[in-house]
């Protein structure tokens, strides 16, 4: 299993803006290492190529999969889904009262438990939201994540994580040593593939952008560009809601953070829409 690592890696940081340096290549062999075996590969640099000629094939999803980190929990940082329910919805909820619409984007939904989340805390305001129309777009660059986030099937100790014991009574069954969430709350969400470096604009206008925990793994050149683009995405009283360990402030002029809501951002007037990170 040897051969050149570099290549793998430059093929990582120009098509989905992974940035792994020589001190990660040993995990990154560790977690390709399989990969090489059932494509029968002499060797990395092999792998390297055949990744190059053809960037959307199975292959490269297989090595994406195998690199893409899935670490995630329902109700990931308690306070930052306290200031979604006491803050940003309520207020949002009072603005939109006229045209009855509310558009939710998880970017980077790993395998949905942040979508599925923000789902059953909506559901909190149901009688306030009769009538409208609700979306919940989730995304990631992953498709083995996503077809985990679509059964909405998880283990014991992953709806330990984080996850109320009435939300989990109330929302999912038990289906052998799984829960599974019910069709209800599965049909609330709308998973789909998609790269953080593409074009935003023909996903549309959102109220509320969800990037957590994400922006961490690129690049201080790439974050910029993700969230400038972010911008022109987000209703101008929308909000943008970053981890607990990020922030546009010294990345970008688009947005401006709140001491007394820290995970919410919010728009500073309009922005010219960019081209998608290269």
């Amino acid at each position: 299993m040897s051969g050149d690592l570099d290549v793998v890696a430059r093929f990582l940081a120009t098509h989905c803006g992974f940035e792994i340096g020589a001190d990660k290549h040993y995990q990154l062999q560790s977690r390709l290492a399989p990969i090489l075996e059932t494509a029968k590969l002499n060797d990395f640099t092999e792998l390297g190529y055949r990744l190059e000629a053809d960037r959307n094939g199975v292959l490269a999803h297989q090595v994406i999969d195998a690199v893409a980190n899935n670490e995630t929990y329902f109700f990931r940082d308690r306070a930052a889904y306290a200031q979604l329910r006491e803050i940003a919805l309520p207020r949002l909820i009072e603005a939109r009262r006229e045209i009855k619409s509310l558009r939710i984007w998880c970017a980077a939904c790993s395998t949905g438990q942040e979508p599925y989340s923000i789902a059953m805390l909506l559901d909190e305001f149901s009688r306030q939201l009769t009538g409208w129309r609700i979306e919940i777009l989730a995304t990631d660059i992953s498709q083995r994540a996503l077809e985990i986030a679509r059964e909405g099937a998880y283990s014991q100790f992953e709806v330990q994580r984080g996850l109320p014991i009435a939300h989990l009574m109330r929302y999912f069954r038990q289906e052998g040593e799984s829960w599974r969430l019910n069709e209800y709350m599965r049909s609330a969400v709308t998973f789909r593939p998609f790269n953080l470096l593409d074009d935003f604009g023909g996903l549309g206008v959102f109220d509320i952008v969800v990037c957590r925990n994400v922006l961490i793994y690129f690049d201080v050149r790439r974050k910029t560009n993700i969230l400038d683009r972010f911008a022109p995405q987000l209703a101008m009283d929308g909000y943008l809601m970053l981890g607990v360990a990020e922030s546009p402030v010294g990345l970008s002029g688009a947005f401006a953070t709140n001491p007394e809501h820290m995970a919410l951002c919010q728009r500073l007037g309009d922005r010219p829409r960019l081209a998608a990170a290269v």
